[in-house]
């Protein structure tokens, strides 16, 4: 059986999404085989990360720098304000390479069942920075589960006063995606959200 070292390696590892615990002892076993060729660097990668990412006070993206490379960045368009969930929403968006404006992050989703209200979430940061004449749309870019269109409701109905464009992204049959392997909700989006050709 493994050390009590080894043994806390794999549990940490185990807590990270996606590894579970077999997974876990494998991934020890591959970083402590190649110790200084991975698990050293990576050490020292940790170290780095926990001492110098911290959030944007702007958007909330992680970054070394604050205001973030996003906000700081003169060339993206600040009239556009996209709203995402989580980092991992922001990120996903940039490897479009599509969407020049910027971005807010509201931490999460109101959520009744998980006891998470307006107060628990990034709101009041966004309605101070949605001010007109600078800002003059926002995306609302939530998942479309029941919480994320609770949420996006919510940020509505609190920006509706400011007289700013509130658009979302679209939901329906995604590029490349056959009729006959979608869900009904997605077809069901798909129809509803239709327009002319």
């Amino acid at each position: 059986m493994a050390g009590d070292d080894i043994e806390r390696l794999i549990n940490y590892l185990s807590k990270l999404p996606g590894l579970g615990p077999r997974s876990a002892r494998r991934a020890a076993l591959y970083l402590l085989k190649r110790r200084e060729a991975l698990l050293v660097p990576m050490l020292k990668a940790l170290e780095s990360a926990a001492e110098s990412i911290k959030p944007c006070g702007s958007c909330g993206n992680l970054d070394s720098q604050d205001p973030c490379a996003i906000c700081a960045n003169p060339e993206r368009d600040g009239s556009v304000i996209c709203v995402v969930e989580e980092v991992a929403d922001l990120w996903a968006l940039e490897r479009t390479l599509s969407y020049k404006g910027r971005y807010h992050i509201l931490g999460g989703l109101l959520s009744a069942l998980d006891g998470v209200g307006p107060e628990d979430l990034n709101i009041a940061a966004l309605l101070a920075r949605a001010e007109p004449p600078e800002v003059t749309e926002i995306i609302l870019a939530m998942s479309a589960t029941v919480d994320g269109q609770t949420t996006a409701h919510y940020v509505t109905d609190r920006l509706q006063d400011l007289g700013v464009s509130i658009t979302r992204l679209a939901h329906g049959v995604p590029v490349g995606g056959e009729l006959d392997y979608l869900d009904d909700g997605t077809l069901s989006a798909a129809l509803k959200a239709r327009r002319p050709l």
